[in-house]
């Protein structure tokens, strides 16, 4: 890259490290969006060598990056095999969307007992058009698009009665939970009914002062959220019924045959 280890001097060094920390932090952010799009599938296993020729660079900064992705809990680490793309479960899930209601509970008692007037319209006019493009993803079915701008909604909404530390645990969980929701919401056929696009509720509700309008909207999100989780949760005992029934056919029909085959011994056996 333009300026890796360029100077001289005492001056090198410094540089030198400020570009590896460029670069650590852009790999990391490539390799989030990878495994955010569903491109890096839960599961997937590569190690630093793959990486680091993919993006034609070297290895310090990528594994200082897949370090900092397996901190963030996306992805596994293995001494001897590499790294791999976190599996979460329906339950984790399930954690995450309990947590996160949580915390956005805490992010606006705050805002409530030490901000009571609304923000500044200037300070909500990001947030809004944040709103605005994500419902505007979800209403037509835009699952990158969505994801993007729902991610930047709710870190600005949160700046807005947060410190930064919450901002980012709050971004840390939402990141995790379209992780494990994107692979399923790609194969599902009822996709836009299924993606929230409540975020200009919310911002109305901020903009009027309205807290308990706000945690309404928020109840409402989280009872869609679990929703969601229990229609993937019955999809799986449908298909799990339905591999039983199956392994139940292939058993009778291995029988059918066998009994088959020694009736047909037992007549040859008689002539």
């Amino acid at each position: 890259m333009p300026g890796y280890g360029s100077g001289s001097g005492g001056g090198n060094g410094g540089t030198s490290a400020v570009t590896r920390n460029t670069l650590r932090q852009q790999i990391a952010d490539a390799l989030r969006d990878e495994v955010l799009a569903g491109r890096m599938q839960p599961g997937r296993e590569f190690t630093v060598k793959e990486i680091a020729e993919q993006y034609g660079v070297s290895a310090t900064p990528v594994r200082e990056a897949l370090v900092d992705l397996s901190a963030q809990g996306l992805l596994d680490s293995d001494q001897h095999r590499g790294f791999k793309v976190h599996q979460f479960s329906v339950d984790d899930y399930r954690t995450m969307v309990e947590t996160r209601s949580m915390v956005v509970d805490a992010v606006f008692g705050h805002l409530e007992q030490h901000r009571p007037c609304p923000p500044a319209p200037q300070a909500l006019l990001s947030v809004r058009r944040r709103a605005e493009e994500a419902e505007r993803a979800a209403r037509t079915g835009d699952l990158d698009i969505l994801i993007g701008y729902d991610l930047r909604f709710w870190r600005e909404l949160a700046a807005l009665g947060a410190n930064r530390y919450l901002c980012d645990f709050l971004h840390r969980l939402r990141v995790q939970a379209w992780v494990f929701a994107v692979p399923f919401l790609r194969a599902d056929p009822e996709l836009s009914d299924w993606l929230w696009s409540g975020h200009q509720d919310i911002v109305d509700a901020v903009n009027g002062g309205d807290v308990p309008g706000v945690r309404a909207v928020i109840r409402a999100y989280n009872v869609h959220s679990l929703a969601w989780a229990d229609r993937l949760e019955q999809q799986d005992r449908q298909r799990d019924r339905q591999r039983d029934r199956e392994q139940s056919r292939q058993h009778d029909k291995q029988y059918d045959r066998q009994h088959d085959r020694q009736q047909d011994r037992q007549r040859r056996q008689e002539r």
